[in-house]
């Protein structure tokens, strides 16, 4: 199909298979929270927020038709985020390592993979090679670390809910995305 003298592209569907989440498998991108019993004290197995630049906003989002592929990824170069299913429910997220970089580490070279984000700061896309999908099941949340990349929640149900903690302003001032489609041609499917 023609349109304006540009040739459609074709997507190439890559196939990621989810690996479940744990404090091991997740900690590049943040961490895993588990139930702690009442009483015990402020640890390191308790999430690592970082809170500080703004009203921090804990809210119940709904979300519906959420289907085991992406072709967009998003990051906050400001907060830290959690997310987890009410209920404990199966969830997918698919994610790739923070790729913030500070104004001082950027060179003048022409050939620098730097992008500047709307909101401001610096970073360098998410590749393809190192999109990585988690599963998330049972009473436990994601704490996503500052400036991870992240799509989803996705979820094979119609709709789930989910507790997410954030800033009262992140998705207006701090959301930075990659589209994969329009720049590397591809879609992520996801697979157990």
């Amino acid at each position: 199909m023609e349109v304006s003298g540009n040739t459609e592209k074709k997507e190439e569907a890559v196939k990621v298979k989810a690996i479940e989440a744990t404090a091991e498998s997740f900690k590049e991108y943040g961490q895993v929270i588990d139930a702690s019993a009442d009483g015990q004290e402020f640890g390191p197995n308790d999430a690592q927020l970082d809170l500080s630049r703004g009203i921090p906003r804990f809210y119940i989002m709904h979300l519906e038709n959420r289907p085991l592929k992406f072709r967009k990824i998003t990051h906050h170069a400001r907060v830290t985020q959690c997310l987890g299913s009410i209920g404990g429910h199966v969830w997918y997220l698919g994610v790739a390592k923070p790729s913030i970089v500070e104004s001082k580490e950027i060179k003048g070279d022409a050939g620098t993979d730097t992008v500047q984000s709307r909101c401001g700061h610096f970073y360098v896309p998410p590749a393809v090679h190192e999109v990585r999908v988690f599963r998330i099941s049972g009473p436990k949340f994601l704490k996503l670390n500052r400036g991870t990349w992240h799509a989803g929640p996705l979820f094979k149900e119609d709709n789930m809910d989910f507790y997410n903690l954030e800033l009262s302003n992140t998705n207006v001032v701090d959301h930075t995305k990659h589209n994969f489609s329009k720049e590397n041609g591809v879609i992520f499917t996801i697979y157990d």
